[in-house]
């Protein structure tokens, strides 16, 4: 809305001549022209008008792009329709002249001169000039009229106006671009955090962030089955169970049992419980429903309970099925008494793991799996029957699990070798690896053969792969000076003739003074699968870790850093002898618990005056090994200069080196696949399933038989006419 003043100039007395100076600034040169309200508010319906039918995002882009059209295109267009003149300029060349209808003061600041009809020069018919004040024009613009003899009534008509001015429009454009923008960005996160009409948190953008992470698995993109699952068949037979809980209940049922929630899976890393998991998925056939334990956990309160909630409302809807958690323990550590921040939304997430799992809502055709390497720290509740009753731990495998894991990771690779045997003779060779330790050693085999270009893979490069695997890469590039590779190589056959001759030691099988990671020499040996440990055992395998450090004091009468890991295991033996084994007369038959590594200790769990007699047990023990391994290395001098001497020459020794330089062991030793499972029942792994379980996937048996009788071209018509 404008402001319309008309005012005679004679009413105004005379002033001062007219200026004749131009403004340094020239706003209207800057664009300064804008629109009048009336104007602006048909403009405005105008874009709303074409803006509103559209809700989506280009839609939105494209209306703000309209807009930034209209305002640059207005804005040329009024930079080039007006021209800038000056007050001589207008009093002489339209004033006096009589060319003039009326003029338009624009908010005090400058005046739009509008000219009589068919009247223009150099054919611009819309004119402005500035103004200093209102008061300093009016006066000028009479005094000019009346100096031309222009009767009052006849004083060109003055229109004072105020309007929305484009420059400031274009000053704010900036802050409208970036609020726009975040507005853009809010709509696209609500949008892929699950907003707009998905789930149950609708439009907001915190509706997605409430949902279940949970997924439904594919079976077919999984590509693991049982038969790809190796070295631990007691807990594979554990799982196969549950699913034929859920395929063939009315067998389990007429005999009055009722299906189990659930089961955990626990063990050390990488003995095959994810896998086993995979397989499960795989195989099933029931629904399989898979989501992480670190899933649950957000900053913002209320979203762990509620992906619990949406998490079992799908596992109902998909019932019979299986929900898999893994890693749980992020998310069922034990409950304590000091809840705050984070902690405190674990809990709440935890209690409604436990209701979802057995509480009023529970469905019984929903079976729970879950995995943990620490089961130790989770809450007793979520351990009891009827939330998971049956506790199934995967331990590494034994020599026959090993065996028929590498029979599995072998398959695919080229090699000549035989495979039944090689995995037999590398399952002697690997006492305490786990499956994924197998897995890495078969991947690294082909690796180091495609290194050398080689077209099959033989014995070295398994041998080199379990080197790599155990000890790290090789560093043959690694220069040791003459002084301290002497020094290597009289350590690593200090290590070498102290096991050569001590009754519990391992069967040493290779030494190498070439370094390997971070250490500078390297000893192979070949532990036996062993449960049960007996003080003298114990403490042979402490002196077999302090012959590096005696040899080095024999030798050279002093001492270096690099036994430092030998001294940190023996160490770590002597206190686990005196305060968790009970080996130990003073300090007698007590367990104290010994930290994890990583672990916060607030407190030791014995007196100041007992962790003086442990300090100085512990002493007593590892200065008794030294000595004893000091004694023995003296005695058998020679030995180690020959071990040494044959090192510097040939850096790798193997055990037929060592029986040419020392002569047989003393000791009956074990050494191949067969003597070791010699007298334990079975040549290989028992692989036969109960009876109850042998039918628990005849129907995708059948149909997999079923449709591998169908002949190829009927397939394929089929699959057209689909």
């Amino acid at each position: 809305a404008s402001d319309d003043k008309e005012k005679s100039a004679a009413e105004k007395p005379a002033a001062e001549k007219p200026a004749t100076k131009k403004r340094s600034t020239s706003p209207p040169r800057q664009m300064n022209f804008g629109f009048s309200y009336k104007d602006s508010k048909k403009g405005k319906k105008a874009i709303g008008g074409s803006g509103g039918g559209g809700s989506n995002d280009e839609k939105m882009i494209a209306a703000g792009g309209a807009v930034l059209a209209l305002l640059f295109a207005v804005a040329i267009y009024y930079h080039l329709a007006y021209k800038e003149i000056t007050w001589k300029e207008f009093t002489k060349n339209y004033l006096v002249k009589g060319m003039v209808e009326k003029l338009e003061v624009v908010d005090k600041k400058w005046v739009r001169v509008k000219l009589l009809p068919g009247q223009s020069m150099d054919g611009t018919a819309k004119l402005w000039f500035s103004v200093g004040s209102v008061d300093s024009f009016e006066r000028n613009l009479e005094a000019a009229q009346v100096e031309m003899g222009v009767e009052p009534q006849d004083f060109v008509a003055v229109v004072f106006k105020n309007e929305i001015q484009l420059s400031s429009i274009l000053s704010s454009l900036p802050t409208l671009i970036i609020i726009g923008f975040l507005l853009y960005m809010m709509r696209k996160s609500s949008q892929m955090m699950g907003g707009g009409a998905r789930g149950k948190g609708g439009g907001g953008i915190f509706g997605g962030l409430m949902e279940s992470p949970a997924k439904v698995v594919n079976p077919s993109e999984i590509g693991v089955a049982f038969k790809d699952v190796a070295g631990c068949e007691e807990a594979k037979i554990e799982i196969l169970e549950f699913v034929n809980f859920l395929k063939n209940p009315q067998q389990y049922t007429d005999l009055g049992a009722k299906i189990p929630k659930g089961a955990i899976l626990t063990g050390p890393p990488g003995t095959g419980k994810t896998l086993l998991a995979k397989a499960t998925a795989g195989e099933a056939d029931v629904p399989f429903i898979y989501v992480s334990g670190s899933e649950f956990l957000e900053m913002f309160v209320g979203v762990g309970p509620s992906r619990v909630r949406d998490m079992f409302a799908l596992a109902r809807k998909h019932a019979p099925c299986i929900l898999f958690m893994d890693e749980i323990d992020a998310v069922g550590r034990k409950r304590s008494g000091k809840s705050f921040g984070g902690h405190s939304e674990q809990e709440n997430t935890l209690n409604q793991l436990l209701v979802e799992m057995d509480g009023f809502n529970t469905s019984s055709n929903v079976v729970v799996l879950a995995a943990t390497n620490r089961i130790d720290i989770l809450d007793k509740a979520l351990l009891r029957p009827g939330r998971f009753d049956r506790q199934i731990y995967v331990p590494p495998p034994d020599i026959k699990g090993r065996a028929s894991i590498f029979k599995v990771h072998l398959e695919p690779l080229r090699t000549t070798l035989n495979k039944n045997e090689l995995a037999r003779k590398m399952a002697a060779l690997t006492p305490g690896f786990t499956g994924a330790d197998i897995s890495n050693v078969c991947n690294e085999a082909a690796l180091l053969a495609a290194r050398d270009a080689e077209l099959t893979i033989v014995l070295k490069h398994f041998e080199a792969a379990i080197e790599r695997v155990v000890a790290g890469m090789e560093k043959k590039t690694n220069v040791l000076q003459p002084a301290e590779k002497n020094t290597v190589a009289h350590h690593e056959a200090g290590h070498a003739v102290c096991g050569w001759f001590l009754e519990h030691a391992d069967p040493l099988l290779k030494v190498s003074i070439i370094p390997r990671g971070k250490g500078l020499g390297y000893a192979q040996y070949l532990p036996k699968e062993q449960y049960l440990f007996t003080e003298e055992q114990l403490f042979d395998r402490m002196c077999v870790m302090l012959g590096g450090r005696a040899s080095e004091q024999i030798f050279f009468n002093k001492v270096t850093t690099g036994a430092q890991d030998d001294l940190q295991k023996v160490t770590n033996s002597a206190y686990s002898q005196i305060v968790l084994y009970g080996m130990n007369e003073r300090v007698g038959q007590v367990v104290y618990k010994m930290p994890e590594p990583g672990e916060l200790v607030m407190e030791k769990p014995y007196s100041e005056h007992t962790a003086a007699i442990i300090d100085e047990e512990v002493r007593k023990l590892i200065d008794r090994a030294y000595k004893s391994t000091i004694q023995l290395l003296t005695e058998k001098k020679d030995h180690i200069k020959k071990v040494a001497d044959r090192l510097l020459e040939r850096e790798v020794l193997s055990r037929d080196d060592l029986i040419e330089l020392l002569g047989p062991r003393p000791f009956k030793e074990l050494s191949t696949y067969e003597e070791f499972v010699k007298d334990t029942g079975s040549f290989e792994e028992d692989t036969t399933l109960p009876e109850g379980l042998k039918d628990w996937n005849k129907e995708k048996r059948e149909r997999e038989a079923k449709a591998d009788e169908q002949p190829k071209e009927e397939l394929k018509w089929g699959k057209d006419k689909k």
